[in-house]
């Protein structure tokens, strides 16, 4: 497993290593020891969740507040996505700075989305089916988000906008500035 930190401290990408043969593909999706041990972060991830979604859904950005803040491992079982994570720590030197990549059922990477981050996809392939591990239970009452085509963050969602199938409660979300009172 290779693990890579972004320019967003404590947020990560994880290459994993594909053993290929002629019956196909193996590799190990999450090692606890080996996770620790090469990001420093210790994980007790506690709820698993899964989505399948139609090519042009763009869901997010998402986040849970207070004490159900949530960290995630995310990642790609079947189709292609521009995986974006917007650091919401005010205290951080990127504050309100972005990190994209595509998370696909080929090369299988992964993003570790640490506490203090929105999190949100956009899918480029039909029926993906995304995957996310947390480091907390869900909670309605705690859950929050950001606009998705927030001007101050000014996301390349990598598709066309007329196209973007977006959940009446995604285009209702609050912008970046309106949310953090800048």
């Amino acid at each position: 497993m290779k693990v890579e930190e972004t320019y967003l401290k404590g947020c990560y990408v994880i290459t994993p290593r594909v053993f290929k043969d002629e019956r196909g593909w193996f590799f190990e999706s999450f090692n606890k020891k080996v996770f620790e041990k090469e990001t420093g972060v210790i994980a007790d991830f506690v709820q698993d969740n899964q989505s399948k979604s139609s090519k042009g859904v763009l869901r997010g950005l998402h986040f849970q507040t207070g004490d159900f803040a949530q960290a995630k491992l995310v990642r790609v079982i079947k189709g292609k996505v521009l995986d974006v994570c917007v650091d919401i720590r005010r205290n951080s030197e990127t504050f309100g700075k972005q990190f994209s990549l595509i998370l696909d059922d080929q090369e299988h990477k992964q993003l570790y989305v640490p506490r203090g981050f929105a999190h949100g996809f956009y899918v480029m392939e039909d029926n993906t089916i995304f995957s996310y591990k947390c480091d907390n239970f869900y909670n309605k009452a705690s859950e929050s988000g950001i606009l998705y085509n927030d001007k101050t963050l000014n996301i390349d969602w990598g598709g066309p906008e007329d196209q973007f199938i977006i959940s009446e409660k995604d285009r209702t979300l609050a912008t970046f500035n309106n949310l953090f009172g800048l």
